[in-house]
């Protein structure tokens, strides 16, 4: 009987080593190595077979101004937040990473994607559910595609067989952490298997030029479980966040070859699935029938699309002998600056009082063009005055209490118009080549916080 191979993974970043070793040399992670089975097969062409020789790619070196831009024409998609993160559609041939929380809504994402696209021949296959639970999917979501295919299938062979007899449009997978192949003798979900999977997935979709959509699982860090590699091999990764106690839901884009990294897309869960929300500063904004103190607007930017947030703040006295510093959707480091900022340039004595910190709607902002109003609205709540609904705010905070300019300001100042403002502060730096004469609303420029101070409550 022949011996059986083994050897260590690690499952951070998918290095091997002959034997256990406590730390990761490549990566520096502690005890994340993990044994397993190794049985290699000559598995050369085991994907060529399934693919039509008409849609492969030729293998000889072409030169850069040869290639014609027509052949990479994306795919349009009828969901805008989807396409607005992929970078305007489908890519042909592209390997896309989607990854969340589970129940958060992968799923249904991706089969509401098989069901709308009505002019492409679509395969789903699920490692997870039965077709039964799919279809009762279906059913809740309320659409219907007969150009959809439900394959429950987790051998990579049998996938590919089917695939070779349907000739679908696009794949999607769910989820490669179940997927097997008969060539790695290791359980699902392993490094090894998830690595091998995702290249017999790879070679496919470049060879005959049909974009493959992978669902991932996350660990509890938050980050896509199974090997790092993994990311390192798609085209793009795409994450979808949320808090279970809202209804909405953030769509990111960690990596993209084809567009950018910064666009983001929003949704709103409901009964029969996710819907687009194509105008957020409505749903992140609470109309109030009078001023709260502690509230504020800002006008922020993500990706290309400007929106307005409601940043919320309180200030108490600190009940007990440390004070409390919380934050919710902002970085609390970045709020202990806008603290110590108040403190030593402006005279504000908060190192004595809790301050509490919230993004409305469950959102997390990294935009630093939403300091102004957040340091606007812990004033408000240290001094118990309200600030007027009509004004919002955007701007950066310096370290020596500067309102230091943002990106885009155009577009922050056009969206508060649109939604009714009447005045909006911006940093007296921005005002360079920027006709202010063309807004309605009233833009008021300031440099210093002092100066907001004394034009907000005199």
């Amino acid at each position: 009987m022949a011996k059986v191979k083994t050897t260590f993974f690690c499952q951070n970043c998918g290095a091997q080593s002959p034997k256990w070793i406590g730390r990761c040399p490549s990566c520096d992670q502690w005890n994340t190595y993990v044994e397993e089975i190794l049985h290699k097969e000559n598995k050369n062409d085991k994907v060529q077979g399934l693919i039509s020789t008409s849609t492969q790619r030729a293998k000889k070196p072409m030169a850069i101004q040869d290639i014609g831009i027509a052949e990479e024409s994306r795919i349009p998609i009828a969901d805008k937040e989807l396409a607005r993160v992929l970078g305007g559609g489908i890519v042909p041939g592209s390997l896309v990473l989607f990854g969340g929380e589970p129940g958060i809504g992968k799923s249904t994402l991706m089969l509401q994607l098989a069901l709308t696209l009505k002019n492409l021949k679509v395969l789903y296959v699920s490692g997870e559910e039965s077709e039964l639970q799919i279809r009762m999917r279906a059913e809740r979501i309320n659409t219907q595609n007969p150009q959809c295919f439900i394959l429950s299938e987790t051998n990579t062979q049998n996938i590919f067989t089917q695939i070779e007899a349907l000739e679908p449009d696009l794949v999607i997978i769910d989820s490669i952490q179940t997927l097997h192949t008969s060539y790695i003798e290791s359980s699902p979900g392993s490094v090894s298997q998830v690595r091998e999977c995702a290249g017999e997935l790879m070679k496919f979709a470049k060879e005959s030029a049909t974009p493959v959509f992978l669902i991932g699982h996350i660990t509890k860090e938050g980050s896509l479980a199974g090997p790092k590699v993994l990311e390192h091999m798609v085209d793009t990764v795409l994450q979808f966040e949320g808090d279970r106690n809202y209804v909405y839901r953030l769509l990111r884009t960690t990596k993209n070859r084809f567009g950018s990294t910064n666009e983001l897309g929003i949704y709103e869960m409901h009964g029969a699935g996710l819907r687009e929300v194509n105008n957020p500063s409505e749903i992140l904004i609470t109309h109030r029938e009078q001023p709260t103190s502690g509230v504020t607007i800002a006008a922020t930017i993500e990706g290309m699309r400007p929106m307005l947030i409601e940043t919320q703040a309180l200030v108490s006295s600190a009940a007990y002998g440390t004070p409390q510093r919380s934050s919710t959707g902002f970085d609390l480091r970045r709020l202990g600056m806008l603290l110590a900022v108040l403190e030593k340039r402006c005279g504000f004595r908060l190192g004595v009082k809790d301050v509490f910190l919230n993004i409305a709607g469950g959102i997390k902002i990294e935009d630093p063009g939403v300091d102004l109003a957040l340091v606007c609205a812990i004033l408000s709540s240290s001094e118990d005055m309200p600030i007027p609904q009509n004004i919002c705010f955007t701007g950066e905070v310096g370290l020596t209490g500067e309102i230091r300019p943002v990106n885009r300001v155009e577009q922050r100042i056009s969206e508060a118009e649109k939604m009714g403002f009447e005045k909006i502060f911006i940093s007296s730096y921005n005002k360079k080549g920027i006709d202010l004469t063309a807004f309605k609303i009233e833009v008021i420029t300031v440099s210093k916080i002092e100066e907001v101070f004394g034009k907000l409550f005199g």
